[in-house]
């Protein structure tokens, strides 16, 4: 097996400029860490460390500063235990069609009314609570603080931040620090995690953007890390956590009803996202990689691949800044910030009403109505009878 790799996958070409063995790579003792595939292998478990953690951070912090800030949920009517529409529900369609509605009311005993009331009740049971999106917002907003913060403070002293010829000078032959090592290895296991979880998780208008982000994320860190792209790939995480921490900080306090801290911070977000993924992105790291890399080493297959993946990341910020931009024209002449156009918004409607079709509401309905009309019959009964009487009580007088 180890064989098929070294002569199909890790062939030098792939990942080398023209030139370079693997031979030219080994770094003697005292010359610093250089980056090897195998530890890659330590961000699976990892990444299961990270969901663990998250589980517990979410039931002992996150859902305490959830009641803390205010954040409530709506009281949703549970669907009636009907096994029959439970198995519809679950194995062929949550939004069965005319025709199949029918079918299922035959096959119940359910007039098509109380089958139309199942479905919408089982859907709203379905959605997630503003406490469940607290605390994946809450957790993300943790974990993209901590690591802005610390990749800022590694970076900071560097010289490729400041000067981005730095990122090539002396490749592919560049020691990694242990604390970048760790930038590394945390992040991508980090969104190794994101993307284990992205079936529980809360499903978004952007879902298909956000998975496709998640895995390009990390061949980008994987293969960065194995052709040691590693400083420039430094830079781009760096510039990642910048806004995203902005974000999720924003939603947490969109949850809790905190209208005027959340629309603040989404100014402040729409900033710092549109400068960093629409000019300092493109403009500086994708440059860099595209352009001046090109002053130390002639192009190969791992240069086409990298920059390709950077230029999906680019395709996805496009995206993500035209729904920013969307709302930000919202807050300007509206006055607010009234959905989150980028990945607040759940994949499928809100919450349906509750429709007057309900019969339990619709027998409350029928009693007041009946109560009105009586009333009224009994008015026109009594103004009837006193017409009737003061025409009587005339008739003496005309005669």
């Amino acid at each position: 097996m180890e064989a098929l790799l070294n002569k199909w996958l890790w062939q030098e070409e792939f990942w080398l400029p023209p030139g370079t063995t693997w031979r030219d790579m080994e770094m003697k003792h005292g010359e610093g860490r250089f980056p090897l595939p195998r530890d890659l292998i330590y961000t699976v478990p990892l990444a299961f460390a990270f969901i663990a953690f998250r589980y517990v951070f979410e039931r002992l912090i996150a859902i305490p500063l959830s009641r803390l800030l205010g954040v409530k949920d709506r009281i949703r009517i549970r669907a009636a235990s009907v096994p029959k529409l439970e198995t519809f529900y679950k194995q062929k369609s949550r939004q069965p069609s005319q025709s199949e509605l029918v079918s299922l009311g035959k096959q119940c005993g359910l007039t098509l009314r109380k089958i139309q009331t199942w479905f919408r009740h089982r859907r709203n049971q379905d959605r997630p609570s503003n406490t469940k999106k607290f605390c994946e917002a809450s957790w993300r907003f943790v974990f993209y603080l901590a690591a802005f913060a610390a990749g800022l403070a590694s970076l900071f002293d560097t010289p490729w931040l400041w000067d981005h010829r730095e990122c090539w000078r002396g490749y592919p032959k560049q020691p990694v620090a242990d604390a970048h090592y760790w930038y590394y290895i945390l992040e991508l296991s980090f969104y190794l995690s994101l993307l284990l979880c992205v079936s529980v998780d809360v499903k978004r208008k952007d879902f298909k953007e956000q998975v496709i982000h998640h895995i390009a994320t990390i061949f980008l860190i994987g293969f960065s890390y194995c052709a040691n792209y590693v400083r420039v790939g430094t830079l781009v995480m760096l510039v990642h956590d910048s806004s995203d921490f902005l974000l999720e900080s924003a939603k947490m306090f969109h949850y809790a009803v905190w209208t005027r801290t959340c629309d603040s911070l989404f100014v402040v977000f729409s900033l710092v996202f549109l400068v960093t993924r629409l000019v300092v992105f493109p403009g500086r790291i994708v440059h860099t990689t595209l352009v001046l890399s090109l002053e130390f080493f002639t192009p190969f297959y791992g240069y086409y691949f990298f920059n390709a993946l950077l230029f999906v990341l680019q395709a996805l910020h496009i995206f993500w800044a035209y729904l920013i931009l969307r709302m930000v024209y919202k807050f300007v002449f509206l006055g607010k910030v009234e959905r989150d156009e980028r990945s607040d918004e759940e994949s499928e409607v809100d919450d349906e009403p509750e429709e007057e079709g309900d019969d339990s509401s619709w027998e409350q309905r029928k009693g007041a109505i009946n109560s009105k009309l009586a009333s009224l019959a009994n008015n026109c009964v009594l103004n009837n009878l006193t017409n009737q009487r003061n025409m009587n009580s005339r008739l003496p007088k005309a005669r």
